[in-house]
């Protein structure tokens, strides 16, 4: 009998150190995500967890927790939770990590990507890719979070329900909800709106009430999910900040999966968040997105955001190159306050790499 039981431990032990990896796997792994389901940036996590479980035969199991159920509705918690574990992976928005990691404030500095006009995916395609987006991802790695792949929630429009808004003069006293970090309080102050922070489950209801006129969204992201023309009547596409997302992971997560498994998971988060882009873009770039999804065999629920807001009663104000030099000027002061902040460097690297698409 004695035997028997030597033979099982020290079969145990052997398969113990001939799979640590495997071993000491969790049976679920948590990933957080802000929105739900069905808007692209879920739909982008939804389909990352796929990906891994079936290229990891089951090994790795991701559970993604959708509409901020893992940080209580503080957004900003998120980062935290990550680093220290209580998350496992996470798709987030640099505005919600910009608190901790300075440097994410990078996308949210006014009309500066969308300065490049009809080439402005193409420009952030450029930051990402080069020196800036690099520096970026630098800094989330030296505050303690592994980053796996960009994706994004898409350029951020304006909706309100009081007046068509084609001039900065159209923002004088429009109440606008908008997300809680200082450089958005600061760019609609320049503007001349009164900017109204509060938690997205409460706008609705604001707008609703008339506490709040408006607010400002990725179209296809949030604004068509939510059917914002059920409280708003006015769409201005000026395309002044975009919305990036990170597909990071906690280190010690990461580290105790096998180099097998790393390099599955990695390359399944760039799948991943390339659909994840496709699905956030389409429509609104030059068809590359559109073009990208026929060819995996998905067709994008709505192929025309501008025209679906529209044919929901909408009123679409698109900015002539005026009207926006208008509301570039405007904000000037916040771009020049807040390069001080993130860091000239970083700043003036990113202008490299959006002027390298025109080489």
């Amino acid at each position: 009998m004695r035997k028997v039981v030597s033979a099982v431990l020290l079969a145990t032990l052997v398969l113990c150190f001939a799979a640590p990896g495997f071993a000491a796997y969790k049976n679920e792994y948590k990933m957080s995500v802000v929105p739900g389901a069905i808007t692209p940036w879920g739909m982008g996590a939804g389909y990352f967890a796929d990906l891994v479980k079936e290229r990891t035969d089951g090994r790795v199991n991701i559970k993604v927790y959708y509409s901020g159920q893992l940080f209580a509705g503080k957004q900003t918690s998120e980062f935290l939770l990550l680093r220290n574990g209580a998350i496992d992976f996470s798709l987030a928005s640099t505005i919600n990590w910009s608190p901790q990691v300075n440097e994410l404030n990078l996308p949210a500095l006014p009309f500066f990507i969308s300065a490049n006009g009809d080439d402005r995916y193409a420009a952030m395609d450029a930051i990402e890719n080069g020196k800036s987006g690099k520096m970026m991802v630098d800094a989330v790695e030296k505050k303690g979070v592994k980053f796996l792949a960009w994706g994004e929630n898409g350029f951020r429009e304006m909706t309100n329900s009081v007046r068509e808004v084609a001039s900065p003069e159209d923002m004088k006293d429009l109440k606008l909800r908008v997300v809680g970090s200082p450089i958005y309080i600061d760019t609609f102050k320049a503007l001349g709106a009164n900017p109204i922070n509060m938690n997205w489950s409460e706008a609705t209801t604001a707008f609703q009430q008339g506490v709040v006129d408006g607010q400002e969204n990725p179209l296809t992201g949030i604004c068509i999910p939510v059917k914002i023309w059920n409280y708003h009547k006015f769409l201005t596409n000026w395309h002044y900040v975009i919305d990036p997302l990170l597909l990071a992971a906690n280190p010690k997560t990461w580290k105790k999966f096998s180099e097998e498994d790393q390099k599955i998971i990695a390359q399944a988060a760039v799948d991943a968040m390339k659909y994840q882009k496709a699905i956030a873009r389409a429509g609104l770039d030059d068809g590359e997105s559109i073009a990208y999804l026929e060819s995996i065999d998905i067709t994008p629920e709505y192929p025309n955001p501008y025209a679906t807001c529209e044919e929901e009663g909408m009123t679409v104000t698109n900015l002539t190159p005026e009207n926006l030099k208008a509301f570039r000027d405007a904000t000037a002061q916040v771009r020049a306050d807040w390069t001080k902040k993130i860091g000239a460097e970083l700043v003036a690297a990113a202008e490299e790499d959006m002027a390298s698409i025109n080489k």
